[in-house]
């Protein structure tokens, strides 16, 4: 017997392999555009783009922007919501002021960043951060408070410290919250990325995507979108391993 996750994920496949096929169909027999090539045509330059290490070089300086943003996120909003979530008084000073910022669309901050850090990598790496932010600290502080009070109660009954608390209980048994908000965030940091780097780049794949657009190359256009698909894509299941090999007990019980 074939796994249904399999099956499923199977299904998946066949329905982007469908869409392609319709692309290409609608290339060569309905749309009569150069805006509008064969994916035959995308496959090539794709292949041309990987053998040149054009692309490699473009999509390699987009990670490395993109993983040094979201790991300063994603551990100044674990640390950050841990104390919120467990000291009212720096909530208290804090909420206000992270509410205020929340909203704001992350091309709004790029202008006035750009006056302040220039358009080099520390305002694209601040950027992807300050989006990899917030979904992380409301997770972090969401799974704190849904820790049973009785876990918290037998904890101090042994008179262990508040860090031991916090390291031994309250950490553990927020990390689905804390993953979950990950996850969320890893999407965003790769958006974010691509965003400030066509606002304010001269290099990686939000600027190659525009430079492509420009020079009227859409082969080349669509083949970085592609595989920028294929990386988030990948991003989200190497993300998705990591929470079920870290949370292997929370997974088991919830399919008991």
């Amino acid at each position: 017997m074939v796994p249904k996750k399999w099956l499923s994920r199977a299904s998946g496949f066949v329905m982007v392999a469908g869409l392609l096929l319709l692309w290409q169909l609608s290339s060569l027999y309905w749309v009569q555009s150069t805006n509008w090539p064969p994916v035959t045509e995308i496959a090539k330059a794709l292949v041309a783009g990987m053998r040149s290490g054009e692309l490699p070089e473009v999509f390699g300086s987009s990670l490395y922007r993109m993983l040094l943003g979201y790991a300063a996120g994603v551990s100044v909003a674990v640390a950050l919501g841990l104390c919120m979530a467990t000291m009212r008084w720096v909530r208290a000073s804090l909420e206000p002021m992270l509410e205020f910022l929340r909203p704001i669309p992350i091309p709004a901050i790029v202008p006035p960043l750009i006056l302040i850090l220039g358009i080099d990598d520390a305002m694209k790496i601040f950027v992807v951060a300050f989006s990899a932010f917030f979904p992380v600290l409301i997770n972090t502080m969401a799974g704190v408070r849904s820790v049973e009070p009785t876990a918290l109660a037998v904890a101090r009954t042994f008179k262990h410290s508040r860090i031991a608390v916090v390291l031994k209980v309250t950490v553990p048994a927020s990390l689905p919250y804390i993953l979950a908000g990950m996850r969320v965030s890893l999407a965003l940091a790769l958006i974010v990325t691509v965003v400030a780097e066509m606002i304010a780049g001269s290099a990686g794949i939000g600027y190659y995507i525009l430079t492509m657009q420009y020079a009227m190359r859409a082969s080349d256009m669509y083949a970085s979108i592609f595989l920028l698909a294929a990386t988030g894509y990948l991003l989200n299941r190497l993300i998705l391993s990591v929470e079920h090999n870290v949370l292997h007990w929370y997974h088991r019980n919830a399919t008991t």
